[in-house]
């Protein structure tokens, strides 16, 4: 075996990578659900534990019998076998020396006998200095440490195997030293190291950065068995600050680290109800270590590996580079990678303005977005790749703002039923610590805040005269003109909540601090940018569903009714609020297609097939909650206000938005996996 990473070329292209999972007794359903997610992301390797009082507690050999096949037969696997059974520990607890020094020995031998065609590389007890891992204080000079691990080495070297040292945390040179004195670095093929930077070292004061850290193991190393090789077993970073990118970050710099191996420490999260260790219980960076929530959700780093691998992650961390210029007054927007949020900052930049795209990334596709304002204006985009609930991780981004609009939000309606403590996160405290990032920068920038019409509930008061394709509303006045800013709030869903409460903040701080905001509630925007889904955006998601001969779920019967407005009449009302805001600042106004732009879902998939020449299967299911049977906005004080008004018609604008995704996403023709024409 080569040196390892004394060599420069080890360091020219960003090496295969594995994860850390561990899998407890009973967890089948787990292991099936994860191992196809880590396949995905075009991991190489897989480091779990095979623990020897597991193995020996009642229907542990059972469990490893299933674990270790499934595992090896699937990915290049490393087992770490620790834990002593207690009834053969010195004191009785795993974490004991056993009684017997070759007990270990003989584990090891019978796991290599029983498992050994699953693998080639075997980890022995990893870190040795963690009285919850090795209690070093029945072996305070690790002398029976080495003679137990020394032993396993030998036998499993005899017979054919490459055996991995673990390494403690953090990392300590004089414990490495005193192994490669007492010969147990002399019978290993590779050594690891466990570093967490950012994380937990840093904060300590304890990390001096990987090349330090390495060259110095290096070093320890090529004095006793030059041939070893230096494997990073643990490696990770806590989202705990909800700081997503900079995992991306920590990740893509770990693959350039000089190591021969590397393993990313978690797939997932930990659930909040788990026990991660004694003592530790309430410290939440132990349960954020995942490049997949514990629910499920992949966070930025998950979801790039499994959209492309690392050429995918290595694509939008050439994004995240935070830079403005020392001399500029930029215009910030948050969320500004999204949909409406992209297109406004096209605008602004058109005219020369720099803007700061205060953004996590969240969502699938928006990076494209990034990229494409990127490329069309260079050094006057700057991305500042954050999350709104990081206050610490935005507010340098506020300093010098001149003005800032905010879309970043968590958009579904769906999505705040399951997840509402994220929703109220991200909606409500991330606003407020956008409105204290300026005014902590103390230049009265205006602020205009994305709301929603969800703030006025379900409009269950109002009664609906049912027509064949459409509700309409009994009351005539509503009926005429919509919707208006009188009418009560009624915070309905916790996405109704959260974005209510932004909403009541972003007004507030005009009165309490003199902050120059305002509000505009949305109804449906639409146009190109927009990456819709079934939960957000669903006039795009229709249009790419049919254009894509794949069928349109409907919750509810259809003749639900929204005023539809074309994103560059929502851009052009933005831009007018702010070309206005001293006079009316502290004001919410409703921003939507008006009665003119009013339509129902079917008369939009009526649409639909008449602009593609397509029929489209459609799926009805029960109503949502929440779901206003007619929504139709009152923009006559925009209009009064600001002069404003919708320019494009709503048929004219599908056709727009058709052609868009035709020449964007479908590659200029339409998928080949179309529904039967239209009968003439």
């Amino acid at each position: 075996m080569s040196k390892g990473p004394s060599r420069s070329s080890r360091v020219e292209e960003p090496k295969q990578f594995g994860f850390v999972e561990w899998f407890r007794p009973g967890e089948y359903a787990r292991v099936e659900e994860v191992m196809p997610q880590i396949l995905s992301s075009g991991a190489s390797y897989l480091r779990t534990h095979l623990s020897w009082a597991e193995y020996l507690a009642p229907g542990g050999e059972e469990w490893f019998d299933w674990l270790i096949p499934q595992l090896g037969g699937k990915i290049d696997l490393l087992p770490c076998v620790h834990y002593t059974p207690p009834s053969m520990s010195r004191t009785g607890r795993s974490s004991g020396p056993p009684l017997e020094l070759k007990a270990y020995a003989d584990f090891i031998d019978h796991v290599l006998t029983r498992y050994g065609k699953h693998f080639s590389h075997i980890e022995l007890w990893n870190e040795p200095n963690n009285l919850l891992d090795w209690d070093w204080r029945e072996d305070t000079d690790f002398l029976l440490f080495c003679e137990m691990v020394g032993a396993a080495a030998f036998w499993a070297k005899q017979r054919g195997f490459k055996p991995v040292l673990g390494g403690p945390c953090p990392f300590d040179p004089f414990w490495l030293n005193l192994m490669g004195e007492r010969g147990v670095l002399n019978v290993v093929d590779a050594v690891g190291f466990h570093g967490f930077p950012g994380t937990w070292d840093s904060e300590e004061a304890t990390w001096g950065g990987w090349d330090m850290h390495l060259g110095e193991m290096r070093r320890i190393l090529d004095r006793y068995n030059a041939e070893a090789a230096i494997w990073i077993t643990e490696t990770g970073y806590s989202t705990w600050r909800n700081d997503e990118i900079e995992q991306a970050r920590r990740f893509m710099k770990a693959l350039t680290v000089p190591a021969d191996r590397i393993y990313w420490y978690s797939w997932k999260d930990v659930p909040p109800d788990v026990a991660v260790q004694e003592g530790l219980w309430f410290d939440p960076r132990h349960y954020h270590l995942g490049a997949v929530t514990h629910d499920d959700q992949p966070k930025l780093l998950a979801r790039l590996l499994m959209e492309g691998g690392v050429e995918r992650l290595r694509q939008v961390a050439e994004l995240a580079s935070p830079h403005v210029a020392s001399a500029a007054a930029p215009i910030v927007i948050t969320g500004g990678s999204g949909f409406i949020g992209s297109n406004l900052a096209e605008s602004f930049l058109r005219e020369g303005e720099d803007v700061v795209i205060v953004d996590n990334l969240c969502r699938a596709g928006v990076d494209q977005n990034l990229a494409w304002l990127t490329a069309r204006h260079g050094e006057r985009v700057h991305p500042v790749l954050a999350d709104i609930r990081d206050a610490l991780g935005i507010e340098a981004a506020f300093k010098d703002a001149k003005a800032v609009y905010h879309f970043a939000a968590q958009t579904a309606v769906t999505t705040s039923l399951v997840h509402p403590i994220d929703d109220f996160e991200t909606n409500a405290r991330g606003t407020l610590n956008v409105l204290e990032a300026v005014r902590k920068a103390n230049r009265q920038a205006p602020v205009i805040f994305a709301s929603t019409n969800k703030v006025y509930g379900a409009l269950e008061d109002l009664v609906m005269l049912e027509q064949t394709d459409r509700y309409v509303p009994e009351h005539e006045g509503v009926r005429l003109d919509g919707i208006s800013e009188s009418r009560p709030l009624n915070f309905c869903t916790p996405y109704g909540c959260s974005k209510g409460v932004a909403d009541q903040y972003a007004l507030d701080y005009a009165k309490s601090f003199g902050i120059p905001t305002a509000v505009l509630r949305m109804s449906c925007i639409y146009g190109p940018r927009q990456f819709g889904t079934e939960d957000q955006g669903w006039v795009a998601h229709f249009l790419i569903r049919a254009l894509s001969g794949e069928p349109i779920s409907i919750y509810g019967n259809g003749k639900q009714v929204r005023d539809i407005l074309h994103v560059d009449d929502a851009v052009a009302a933005y831009r007018a609020l702010l070309g206005n805001i001293g006079k009316l600042k502290g004001q919410v106004f409703n921003l939507g297609g008006g009665p003119q732009n009013a339509v129902s879902i079917l008369s939009v998939l009526r649409e639909i097939e008449a602009i593609t020449g397509l029929h489209t299967d459609v799926d009805f299911s029960d109503w949502r909650s929440g779901d206003q049977f007619y929504f139709v906005a009152d923009t006559r004080k925009l209009q009064h206000d600001l002069g404003w008004q919708p320019n494009i018609g709503w048929r004219e604008g599908m056709r727009h938005l058709s052609e868009w995704l035709i020449a964007n996403r479908f590659g200029g023709r339409i998928s080949h996996r179309q529904k039967r024409k239209v009968p003439a």
